[in-house]
């Protein structure tokens, strides 16, 4: 099955995301520890975890995008609690 244009074209946002996201913390513009970095990551490996379930099931891509997914929403968890410690200390007492 052939994906059309649009769907090419979608997934190719997803791998720009993650390359920008890539290039800019390799070029040091841009801070791993910081969310942007870290929701570039996620929604580009979403997109491209659709693409791997969708339309033919590719396990190989589907372990790849779901691990990137979970690590980057982890970070993103992290890094907004790092942002916001009198909050996170709030939680927890």
């Amino acid at each position: 099955m052939q994906l059309s244009l649009g769907h090419q074209l979608f997934q190719l946002c997803g791998a720009l995301l993650i390359l920008f996201a890539y290039a800019g913390h390799q070029l040091k513009w841009m801070n791993a520890g910081k969310p942007l970095y870290n929701v570039l990551n996620a929604v580009g490996s979403a997109i491209l975890g659709f693409y791997a379930v969708w339309p033919r099931f590719q396990a190989g891509f589907v372990v790849l995008e779901v691990t990137w997914v979970a690590i980057s929403i982890y970070a993103i968890a992290r890094a907004v609690r790092a942002a916001n410690p009198q909050r996170a200390n709030a939680t927890t007492e």
